[in-house]
């Protein structure tokens, strides 16, 4: 008997618990309200690392030096020029500079346009700078500089040593950056009299630093602008489910996985902008390592 008593406690015990289960589960099934809410996503703040802006063309100009000599039948040339300038720069243990065309052609126009305006200075009177005269002729430079010489010197090398002699002329003849030159000589009257111009034009072209991917930084720009306008819409949907009771779980958690469905596309984006945004600085970085 007691055993038989036993087993029927047991057997009552089991099918009660299972009753409850049952019924628990139900529930759960048919009133989904009573389910825990479900957590928000974390929105990761926007791409705050701006691409760092690449360095500006630099441009030397010292203050043009005259002589106030008369050297009978002074004569300068464009070869005579360079040839002393390259042979001082060997000396001071840096390459020979390579004549260019186009810096060439800068040079000329310079000479003509002091003679032909009367002036003798860096800037035309028409406000044309060194580093514009040197790109309307299709130049493209990342440094440039330019040295001035009027007067009656007597040969090429008593003129590149008045512009050693003068520490601006002679820190663009020495630059270890530039690579290529123009010159340019004349002569004629300036002043009421009959005298000598010569201009040099140095540079380092842009084609010996790679320049930044100017559309990685463009789909930086449309990426940054996109997270903004996701992050503001985020920002007022989770205010919305901030006003939401938790007690309306359905309704809630309804909301939540809508939100949590744009979280994941939204962070998505940072993490590709953010990989973009380390490509460019890097290219920028490198960019401006070589030009110094």
């Amino acid at each position: 008997m007691n055993h038989k008593f036993i087993y029927s406690t047991i057997v009552v015990i089991l099918l009660g618990l299972g009753s409850f289960f049952y019924l628990w589960n139900g529930a759960r099934i048919f009133y989904p309200e009573l389910l825990p809410a479900q957590d928000a996503a974390t929105v990761k703040a926007p791409v705050k690392e701006l691409p760092e802006p690449a360095t500006k063309k630099e441009v030397i100009a010292p203050p043009p030096i005259q002589t106030a000599q008369v050297e009978e039948g002074a004569a300068l040339t464009r070869s005579g020029i360079i040839k002393f300038t390259n042979d001082y720069r060997i000396l001071n243990g840096l390459p020979p500079l390579k004549e260019n065309a186009l810096l060439r052609s800068a040079a000329e126009a310079k000479v003509k346009d002091m003679f032909q305006y009367q002036y003798f200075a860096h800037e035309s009177p028409s406000g044309v700078n060194v580093g514009e005269l040197v790109e309307k002729t299709g130049y493209d430079y990342l440094a440039v500089g330019e040295n001035l010489a009027e007067g009656n010197f007597e040969n090429d090398e008593a003129l590149v040593k008045a512009w050693i002699l003068s520490p601006g002329h002679r820190a663009n003849i020495v630059n270890p950056k530039y690579t290529e030159i123009g010159v340019a000589v004349g002569q004629n009257f300036w002043n009421g009299r009959l005298t000598w111009m010569a201009v040099q034009e140095f540079a380092m072209p842009a084609s010996l630093c790679p320049s930044p991917d100017e559309s990685l930084k463009q789909q930086i720009e449309v990426n940054t602008i996109e997270i903004n306008t996701w992050f503001a819409l985020l920002e007022a949907k989770k205010a919305e489910l901030d006003s939401l009771s938790k007690t309306q779980w359905r309704e809630y958690n309804r909301k939540v996985e809508e939100y949590n469905n744009l979280v994941v596309e939204y962070n998505a984006l940072i993490e590709e902008t953010k990989v973009l945004v380390s490509a460019y600085n890097s290219q920028v970085s490198n960019f401006n390592t070589c030009v110094k």
